[in-house]
């Protein structure tokens, strides 16, 4: 598990594709500090599982599933990405619970500056952004971020001085694809009701696999 509170900004050196699949070469010194061969890293926001150590930097295999879902098979050599260690027992929860699982991706709409901080907008696809509430949190790029705003194309968060110094997002450009995952406790809620309403569908319910709806019934059975 991760909180989302990037600890260093890593180098990519070589992104290895074979197939689908592939290797991850990522130059880093602070995240080795107490990592071992098996242990977990966040790469701009995604938990991938650390295969080599060497003194100024680790190895990971990505498999097919999170280049599909992720924007890691278009990082280049020398790009910046956020590194974050997976949550120790005894560490604090700065962010918000973050899986390391990527849902999808967005495109960077649009950055305006409003006094100290920058605002980023963000589109993505529908399926992402019904699980977006203003006031929630979301990790793009792996940075716990709280929504300040929504519309139907997408979503936007205000960025403070420090988070954009020590992060990759204000370094970015509109156009540019970013990872997100969704608060997990949303996507628990949903999947155990069995039921979403996607944005355009005029109130009507579409039964999603495993879960009861939320009907009277249903209520009634539980003695509510």
């Amino acid at each position: 598990m991760f909180t989302g509170i990037i600890e260093e900004l890593g180098t990519i050196r070589q992104v290895e594709k074979r197939g689908n699949s592939g290797q991850i070469l990522i130059k880093a010194k602070k995240v080795l500090e107490g990592t071992k061969i098996g242990d977990s890293i966040a790469v701009d926001g995604v938990c991938l599982t650390v295969t080599a150590l060497s003194s100024d930097g680790f190895r990971a295999d990505v498999m097919a599933e999170t280049f599909r879902r992720s924007g890691l098979g278009q990082k280049k050599s020398g790009s910046a990405v956020n590194l974050e260690r997976a949550m120790a027992a005894n560490g604090r929860f700065g962010g918000h619970i973050v899986s390391g699982h990527i849902d999808g991706t967005g495109i960077i709409r649009e950055y305006r500056r409003e006094e100290n901080a920058v605002w980023v907008f963000i589109e993505t696809e529908k399926e992402i952004l019904h699980l977006i509430v203003e006031k929630g949190s979301i990790a793009i790029d792996g940075i716990s971020l709280t929504v300040a705003e929504v519309d139907e194309r997408g979503f936007g968060v205000s960025v403070i001085p420090h988070t954009g110094e020590e992060t990759t997002l204000l370094k970015r450009k509109p156009g540019d694809v970013v990872n997100l995952e969704n608060d997990i406790v949303g996507k628990y809620v949903e999947r155990l009701l069995g039921v979403y309403i996607p944005e355009g569908s005029a109130g009507r319910e579409k039964e999603k696999p495993g879960g009861h709806g939320l009907t009277m019934e249903f209520l009634e059975s539980c003695g509510l």
